[in-house]
């Protein structure tokens, strides 16, 4: 099974880096945050946020940024992970493989979060820059790096969920964002509502617990939020596809 999920794997993340998409999108991030961290460099260097800490305006604005970015550029990269295949034909093909949905499944999802970890890397460049010359809260650091990886994670498995749905990618990256953009801002729908009401939309907003992990606030309730709503959405593609084989 292991096998299998990782030559799965390793097939998708190459079937990415061979498509220009891929390669366009990582480069369209990079540039992106670089603006982004010159800019919030050059607010941090003012002379009004100098009582204002360097990891907390430069490092923490950087990862909330790039949250922002690969919520916008998620659905590009996850509308083929099912589509892609019912448009070549090969998805049949799985199905009468000895390859289980399970495994299948993982192997996508486990492929997109490499591709995810890669672009992070690539993001944490940065803000590791700034060690040669300026002291760093390396917890806080830490807590965006582990948001940002839990936060993408997240993004790939309601990706690969929505993509199981549909044989259009164009369908599955428009539903893959306004989903993922619902998930971010619900708590402000329960602005006016009951109490209750707000705490349950604010514990669903992807936001609110990546913020929490931005401020340096280490809760596993956060970590936990994050896996819940990966393996949710994992189980639910395994569902779908499982479906679709029996009664195909």
């Amino acid at each position: 099974m292991i096998n299998n999920i990782k030559l799965i794997a390793v097939n998708e993340l190459r079937r990415l880096f061979k498509s220009p998409l891929a390669w366009v999108i990582l480069a369209v991030i990079q540039f992106l945050i670089a603006i982004f961290f010159y800019l919030l460099l050059s607010q941090y260097l003012q002379p009004a946020s100098a009582a204002t800490g360097l990891t907390e305006v430069v490092v923490s604005g950087m990862y909330q940024i790039a949250g922002v970015i690969m919520l916008l550029v998620s659905p590009l990269l996850t509308m083929r992970l099912i589509t892609e295949e019912r448009r070549l034909g090969t998805i049949k093909l799985l199905y009468s493989s000895p390859i289980s949905i399970t495994e299948l499944v993982l192997g996508k999802y486990i492929g997109m979060t490499a591709f995810y970890c890669l672009a992070l890397i690539m993001i944490s460049l940065m803000p590791a820059s700034l060690l040669f010359g300026a002291q760093l809260d390396l917890g806080q650091i830490a807590g965006g790096l582990i948001g940002l990886l839990l936060l993408m994670s997240s993004f790939a498995a309601i990706g690969l969920f929505i993509s199981s749905l549909t044989q259009s990618p164009a369908i599955a990256a428009i539903s893959t964002f306004g989903v993922l953009f619902l998930l971010w801002i619900i708590n402000i729908a329960g602005t006016n509502a009951s109490e209750r009401t707000a705490e349950i939309f604010s514990y669903l907003s992807l936001l609110n617990h990546y913020n929490s992990l931005l401020n340096g606030v280490f809760n596993s309730a956060d970590v936990i939020f994050y896996i819940l709503v990966s393996v949710f959405f994992i189980v639910l593609s395994i569902w779908r596809l499982d479906a679709e084989r029996t009664h195909g």
